[in-house]
């Protein structure tokens, strides 16, 4: 079984990591690692800022940003990569944005559409073969409501004009043609591609005026604002808010449309899941329309019940009394059966937490729901203020934080914390499983899901129970130890 380690042991872990780089990027390092204790409130690594080269970060690209995560989820419209084959065909349809419709006639997440760069558009420009492969789509799929240009690095590069060509095509094919600059380059991670797409989006979208299908309002008008719908998960969160009775007008973008897109000014509130991804756009509501925005997390029962009487808390009496009414006669009792079957097998297991925008700190609770403890933690891409936003989180124990950490300091961590689990990304998945160590894949839910919601809970702790006391890691040893 894992450990728990006080902060004294934790600091010398970290010192014997960082002894093995070279001095200049050892001095580096050391500012983002550092070691939590209950009730510190300032204990933040340095974040956003560029990865060491050859240190073999596990962060993404601006592309990734945009197309992976803003604007690929969005159902009903294609989304163009505008360069080489590769970069779209290695990121297609790998996040598992679940969604309703027929592919390749009203819905195109997951086929791949791509400029298709050779030599010759390098040295002569594309911008006339993307123009030619709007209005190709545009006649192979009539029933597209727009197109969005993801552009890839060599579009920068080049000084492809993809303004222009939104604007043109747009006018020739009647649809919403939105370009986005989000060139694999810019940047320090996929940060600023969840930035930049956010910005083409108020661009392209909402200051154009783009209509949404027209709707009768309602006082409990919501917007479900950054959650991509990985395994279903904002099903999960839909439903919760339908039961409590409101209205979602938007789910952006995971299973979204463009409609819905242009819809979310007419919601009463903004609920913000990711907002590593998304705050962008939730400020610009607030400060052009008027509309609050709130962050919500429904990973586990002490968050969703925190969440619904926080959300509650927004509106009229009844749906207040109605959310009560949900949370002690019918989620309470359904998840004390859950935490009731599932503890007992995981109470003292220990978790080393590594991932993405917002489930390092969405999750952790989570995890003490079912008794287990996270020992390490941190994010691939994370900004000051989503440190500040998880350190409450972290008050069980001294807890190990490494930001933009590497594939070495990962290793090592496992090796001398050795966690009863790893919650990592895909790139780390194989390293843990190697060294025998049981492994969630918490970006993508490694084919399993939804995590968030009454039921994604109950999956989540079945998940944790199979991969902690699976027996096949008992005859597990990494071949070099064979």
């Amino acid at each position: 079984m894992g450990v728990i380690v006080d902060k004294e042991t934790a600091l010398k872990f970290i010192e014997e990591i960082l002894s093995r780089y070279p001095t200049k990027a050892r001095k580096d390092r050391a500012k983002h690692m550092v070691v939590d204790e209950p009730g510190d409130d300032k204990c933040i690594p340095k974040s956003n800022v560029k990865s060491r080269p050859g240190v073999m970060t596990i962060r993404g690209c601006a592309y990734a940003g945009s197309k992976g995560v803003v604007w690929g989820p969005i159902k009903d419209m294609i989304h163009i990569s505008h360069g080489p084959v590769g970069c779209g065909y290695y990121s297609r349809a790998g996040r598992r944005n679940y969604y309703i419709g027929t592919t390749g006639v009203d819905t195109f997440v997951t086929p791949h559409f791509t400029t298709d760069f050779q030599e010759r558009d390098i040295v002569f420009g594309g911008d006339k073969k993307l123009e030619k492969a709007i209005q190709e789509l545009n006649q192979l799929f009539p029933l597209v409501k727009g197109i969005t240009i993801q552009s890839e690095c060599p579009i920068g590069l080049i000084g492809d004009d993809i303004e222009a060509v939104a604007r043109k095509t747009s006018k020739e094919i009647g649809k919403v043609v939105v370009p986005v600059r989000c060139e694999g380059f810019r940047g320090v991670s996929q940060s600023l591609g969840h930035h930049i797409a956010n910005d083409s989006m108020r661009d392209w979208v909402y200051e154009k005026g783009v209509k949404g299908r027209e709707i009768e309002p309602s006082p409990y008008d919501i917007a479900i604002w950054g959650d991509y719908n990985i395994g279903g998960d904002a099903w999960a969160s839909r439903k919760i808010l339908e039961e409590m009775g409101l209205r979602v007008v938007t789910q952006w973008s995971g299973d979204g449309t463009l409609s819905e897109v242009a819809n979310a000014v007419k919601a009463k509130y903004i609920l913000v899941h990711c907002y590593r991804s998304s705050n962008y756009l939730a400020r610009y509501f607030e400060e052009r329309f008027g509309i609050p925005w709130i962050e919500y997390n429904f990973f586990g029962p002490t968050q969703i019940f925190a969440s619904m009487r926080k959300i509650a808390s927004l509106f009229d009496e009844k749906i207040q009394a109605r959310t009560e009414e949900l949370i002690e006669k019918v989620y309470k009792p359904r998840l004390d059966r859950v935490i009731e079957k599932y503890r007992p097998r995981l109470e003292g297991k220990t978790v080393l937490l590594y991932v993405g925008g917002l489930r390092p700190r969405h999750i952790i609770t989570a995890f003490e729901d079912l008794g287990m403890n996270v020992v390490a933690t941190g994010y691939e891409f994370a900004h000051q203020d989503d440190y500040q936003r998880t350190l409450h989180y972290i008050d069980k124990n001294a807890t190990i934080i490494v930001d933009d950490a590497t594939a070495w300091e990962i290793e090592e961590l496992t090796r001398k914390l050795r966690p009863d689990l790893v919650a990592s990304g895909i790139k780390e998945k194989y390293q843990s499983q190697k060294m025998g160590v049981p492994f969630r894949q918490m970006h993508s839910w490694d084919y399993s899901g939804p995590y968030h919601g009454i039921e994604g809970f109950e999956i989540f702790a079945r998940d944790a129970d199979m991969a902690v006391n699976g027996n096949v890691w008992k005859f597990i040893k990494a071949p070099w130890q064979q």
